[in-house]
């Protein structure tokens, strides 16, 4: 059997093995072959597993083959790079995310775990080991916030929910935590954490940003909310340059980067939809829309005068004294 085939023939098992099977046409269009080589497969899937069963759909009428899971469990143990992926994902909620998420994401590696069994099991763990030492895991260096479960668990029930959330918040212009009810719509994750809600006490209130750390007690209400009408996170995320928000609108930001910091910032991704324009002095100029200019003037101190605000005028203002012109190196 070519290494195609075997390929394909694993990849069919796998699917035979859910609840509901499969069937021709979606192992045709599984494996993007024609409908011939997918009959072909299901006679190689019966040879290699005699516990191939087959029926025929109640709705379409159709036939349909499944194979116990157990014919195919241990084709299915993960690799020592999916475990570390795994691994390394816990590692980055830690820098950004809440208890919850990591704390969902490390029993999930405990359960991936006690499926494989003793020996193969341990063999994993050991490759799973070294790959981690290699890529550097243990060493995150930078700040990062530090979360407070009971406040995590509430803000992750609340959104499970659509639940209202009573918090105990301290912005960055008062002087001590007010009580406020919010409606809880999502969570941006960066260098801060903020929850993404509705402040329910202002009279057609929009969408506010709170920051997490700054959030002293949260408690989860029975009432519940209607999510805000047509809000779509994704795409409000992509009107932030970060998570830290102002009220400051959305702006035709664009900046030139000097010759010699062209080649540093080609490799960052400042905006998802960006533009980026390479310049016959070699220069590159950067253009995207968002709002969140004073994260963008944090981000832009980096990279001191190698980088020029060609717009907003606002923004251009804000960093104009801020260029050094000494630092050792760039981002």
């Amino acid at each position: 059997m070519s290494y195609r085939n075997a390929i394909d023939l694993l990849t069919v098992a796998s699917r035979a093995a859910s609840a509901r099977g499969i069937s021709l046409e979606e192992i045709a269009e599984l494996i993007e072959r024609d409908y011939r080589t997918a009959q072909r497969l299901v006679r190689a899937l019966r040879e290699r597993f005699p516990e191939l069963d087959s029926f025929r759909d109640e709705e379409s009428g159709k036939m349909r083959w499944r194979l116990p899971y157990k014919a195919i469990a241990p084709l299915l143990a993960p690799t020592a790079e999916e475990l570390a992926a795994l691994t390394l994902a816990e590692e980055m909620l830690t820098n950004g995310a809440g208890a919850d998420q990591v704390q969902a994401l490390r029993s999930l590696h405990g359960k991936i775990l006690a499926l494989i069994p003793g020996e193969r099991s341990r063999r994993i763990e050991a490759d799973e080991d070294a790959l981690l030492l290699a890529l550097g895991h243990a060493a995150r260096p930078g700040p990062r916030p530090v979360g407070r479960d009971g406040i995590d668990h509430a803000i992750s029930t609340a959104l499970k929910g659509t639940s209202r959330l009573r918090i105990r918040y301290c912005g960055w212009k008062d002087k001590v935590a007010r009580e406020r009810i919010v409606a809880p719509h999502g969570l941006l994750l960066g260098a801060r954490r903020y929850l993404v809600a509705v402040d329910l006490d202002k009279v057609g209130g929009g969408i506010q940003h709170f920051r997490v750390e700054a959030i002293e007690e949260a408690v989860v209400l029975p009432e519940s909310f209607v999510r805000k009408a047509g809000f779509d996170l994704d795409e409000h995320a992509q009107r932030c340059f970060g998570s830290y928000q102002q009220e400051d609108g959305i702006h035709d930001v664009a900046w030139r980067f000097a010759p010699h910091a062209a080649p540093r910032a080609t490799g960052f991704l400042f905006h998802p939809a960006q533009i980026v324009e390479h310049q016959k002095d070699g220069s590159l100029v950067v253009r995207f829309r968002a709002a969140g200019l004073l994260e963008m003037c944090w981000h832009l101190y980096m990279w001191g005068d190698a980088v020029e605000v060609l717009s907003p005028p606002e923004l251009a203002r804000m960093v104009e004294d801020h260029r050094r012109d000494d630092f050792a190196s760039m981002p």
